[in-house]
């Protein structure tokens, strides 16, 4: 007999718990409208109640007020008072739009000693969330000086009305490294609460890479140079003349013609005088390029795609060597018209430089 009575308070507790976190606890207005036609034709609240997916409670409200005051609509003054006003919640999104940085909490402190008004953090975030403002990641991007910000925008009003035919006269070069152990934070897996640090949903890598690979690389509208392994080491002037610019870049301008312009930016290999001077005897023109703008660079988006290629094999390179002929192999199989697309969307950088007033783009 006690048994059969613990039984039944039980399964009466269990399914009041689930009833409680699994049901809604309002109705919009034209919910509220159905339910009232729905009890006035007869059905119970009980009924209703499983129909709407809420408690009992609310349409048991809803109903005694269309029963007094005959409306749908919650009656003004009903829930709790709001402990900040419209004033101070346009105050607080000032106080966050101008210290994009700052936690909840320390908006918190800024706004109580500003206000008087004492909220948790958690109203905070209520209160941003109401005016379309949540937490997220930044966005990453080089460090500009103002003299950075007038070179760029220089450089993107002085090309914004270049066409197709402009673009394809020029090479766009760089060079990337590669690493054999990445940790990008792309990769995402399937988890329960508190297997974050469970063998299986670990991703292992080294913290120097585990040995890498220099390549250099040019493309245009019309092709691409072949791939160049920088073995042993990183790019000097006197190899970049030797192993790039003379059997490499000279060739690929004598097919393009004399309009032919070369883009590479401001590494130190590139500028030095002997580059100069080599570039100024072989009739190289070189595009004048702002310091500090891989956004403008298409290879960029290049170099990104290949590493994503590369990390997305069923088996990923473990040497240099495998690396090596993997970066080959993704080079040559990019598609040209993604490539060429990549260098069409040179005029669209250039317009949101100038927008940007030669701060960081979405590219």
């Amino acid at each position: 007999m006690h048994y059969s009575l613990f039984s039944k308070v039980l399964f009466v507790f269990i399914i009041s718990v689930q009833y409680i976190h699994g049901v809604r606890r309002f109705l919009s207005v034209t919910e509220t409208a159905r339910a009232v036609q729905q009890l006035e034709d007869g059905h119970t609240q009980r009924e209703v109640a499983r129909r709407f997916g809420v408690s009992c409670s609310v349409i048991s409200r809803l109903w005694t007020r269309f029963q007094t005051c005959h409306t749908y609509s919650r009656l003004p003054g009903q829930g709790r008072s709001r402990i900040t006003s419209a004033r101070q919640d346009r105050y607080l999104r000032t106080l966050a739009l101008r210290n994009r940085q700052y936690t909840a909490r320390a908006l918190e402190h800024a706004f109580n000693g500003a206000t008087g008004v004492h909220v948790s953090d958690q109203t905070i975030r209520n209160r941003l969330h109401e005016h379309g403002l949540r937490a997220c990641r930044p966005a990453r991007g080089p460090v500009l000086t103002p003299q950075h910000r007038v070179n760029r925008l220089r450089f993107a009003r002085s090309h914004v009305n270049w066409q197709a035919r402009h673009w394809s006269q020029v090479l766009f070069t760089d060079e990337s490294r590669f690493h054999i152990s990445t940790c990008d934070r792309r990769v995402r897996v399937w988890r329960q609460t508190g297997e974050r640090y469970a063998q299986c949903n670990i991703v292992q890598h080294d913290r120097f890479g585990g040995g890498s690979v220099m390549v250099w690389g040019g493309i245009c509208i019309q092709g691409r140079t072949e791939l160049v392994v920088v073995n042993g080491g990183s790019v000097n002037a006197a190899r970049y003349n030797n192993d790039i610019l003379h059997p490499v870049v000279r060739p690929f301008a004598g097919a393009i013609g004399h309009d032919f312009i070369l883009m590479h930016d401001n590494a130190r290999p590139h500028t030095t005088r002997i580059t100069r001077q080599y570039l100024d005897r072989e009739t190289i023109e070189v595009m004048e390029w702002p310091a500090r703008s891989p956004d403008l660079n298409p290879i960029e988006h290049v170099w990104d795609l290949i590493s994503r290629r590369i990390a997305g094999r069923n088996t990923a390179p473990q040497t240099i060597q495998q690396l090596t002929q993997a970066l080959l192999q993704e080079w040559m199989a990019i598609p040209q018209y993604m490539i060429r697309r990549l260098i069409i969307s040179m005029r669209n950088r250039c317009r949101e430089c100038i927008t940007a007033r030669g701060g960081t783009t979405s590219y």
